[in-house]
């Protein structure tokens, strides 16, 4: 039985190829430093958890407990309308910065946001301001108090929001891949950071890069793969963890953000999109037949990842050429697709949020509009949008120093605002 598992994940490490099955087994370490972690009966995952040695400072919470500095009041009120108008409006602290940036240059933060449910094409996306079609936001506050509201959410509490140092041990990493990538494209962050002394945990996904591949569609629904996360935060998670994302991974962010406040303290959203509720496409390429999906693959997969790639480098073409961080069978690639099924994470979902997030957009990324990260930018309490003029969907591949200097910058902020200072907190630019 050993001996089986141990050439699996040779044949795994060794080859860069996606096993069918797998026996039981609950965690399996390689020498080179990786685990194969065993979430449900015949499920396993392949982690990377790298445990850095360091010297330990004292906590930052503990330090700030007396003078009250990073404490934030969060305190929103979301309604919701029957003519699907959705109205934000923050009576908190206000927490914006340098670090927001959009085409149009700075913006100061609005107080209150109005926006059409669902609707990109009736909004004009900014920053903060009312996104609302001219004359429309007239015709709706009148209506708004002729009618009343669908439904009222109201969010107060204070939140602690805290510099997460490489020298802090109660301070991990996760880092979340999206469809038909692997913990591979992680690489570049998982080495600086880790370098830097951070604990960094990351994963690959059922069906991705060397974790298992169950051929049962079922296998591969948003729910199915977000209780697989939920298992490896439990496992690897401190008091302060911090989640960064790319595309499909930022709904698992969100998803346990929304679960975990209380241990979730930042959260990182690259080329992630809109809030809107997950539905797969009825149009979508993936909905083909089995049989001619599994003809076109190969064409289909270097596509996707060449418009991915908006600008190539050698560094890009090499990975792609090695065949580490893209490998998926196109049945995992349909059922992926297929699953992406998640009515409860829609823009009040993410409203709700009071975790700090940083939100990345590589420009020339052809997936995501960048009105879609300025749309989230506008439901998020407390939310940084940076974009990236040379990176596209793949941007953390194509522009690894400028995203670790970014993140790095997030881990380390802290607003300098005690309860009831109103007033406008500075973020360090990327230089």
């Amino acid at each position: 039985m050993l001996t089986a598992i141990r050439d699996w994940i040779m044949c795994c490490l060794a080859n860069g190829k996606t096993a069918n099955s797998i026996g039981p087994v609950d965690s399996t370490e390689t020498s080179d430093g990786y685990n194969f972690v065993e979430v449900k009966p015949g499920r396993v995952l392949r982690i990377r958890h790298i445990l850095p040695a360091r010297s330990v400072t004292e906590s930052p919470v503990e330090l700030s407990q007396s003078t009250g500095k990073g404490l934030v009041h969060c305190k929103r009120k979301i309604t919701v309308y029957r003519n699907g108008q959705l109205v934000i409006e923050n009576q908190g602290d206000v927490v914006r910065s340098e670090i927001l940036h959009c085409q149009n240059g700075n913006t100061e933060p609005s107080s209150t946001v109005e926006l059409e449910l669902s609707d990109f094409t009736s909004t004009s996306a900014t920053c903060n301001g009312t996104t609302t079609t001219p004359g429309a936001k007239e015709a709706n506050a009148g209506k708004r108090h002729k009618r009343k509201p669908k439904r009222t959410v109201m969010i107060d509490c204070m939140k602690k929001i805290t510099s997460c140092k490489c020298t802090h041990s109660d301070v991990v990493l996760f880092f979340i891949h999206g469809v038909g990538g692997s913990l591979d494209i992680w690489k570049e962050q998982m080495d600086f950071f880790s370098k830097l002394g951070y604990e960094v945990v990351a994963a690959d996904l059922a069906g991705h890069g060397c974790s298992s591949a169950p051929q049962i569609a079922a296998a591969y629904t948003f729910y199915a793969l977000a209780e697989d996360m939920r298992s490896i935060f439990k496992r690897y998670a401190k008091k302060r963890n911090i989640l960064i994302g790319h595309s499909y991974g930022v709904s698992f962010c969100t998803f346990l953000a929304h679960e975990y406040p209380d241990q979730v303290h930042k959260v990182v959203m690259i080329n992630g999109g809109g809030p809107t509720a997950l539905e797969p496409s009825l149009c979508s390429i993936f909905n083909l037949p089995s049989c001619v999906l599994h003809c076109l693959s190969p064409c289909l997969a270097w596509s996707f990842l060449k418009a991915g790639f908006a600008r190539q480098g050698a560094k890009e073409k090499q990975l792609l050429k090695e065949g580490n961080a893209f490998n998926v069978s196109p049945f995992v690639l349909r059922a992926m697709m297929s699953g992406q099924y998640w009515p409860e994470g829609d823009e009040v979902y993410h409203a709700e949020l009071t975790v700090p997030i940083l939100l990345v957009h590589g420009m020339h990324d052809k997936f995501v509009p960048v009105e879609e990260d300025q749309r989230m930018a506008e439901i998020l309490l407390i939310s940084f949008l940076k974009i990236i003029e040379e990176g596209s969907h793949m941007v953390m591949m194509e522009c690894p120093e400028t995203v670790n200097t970014l993140l790095h910058e997030f881990f380390l902020w802290e607003p300098d605002i005690t309860p009831n200072d109103q007033s406008e907190t500075e973020v360090p630019e990327n230089k």
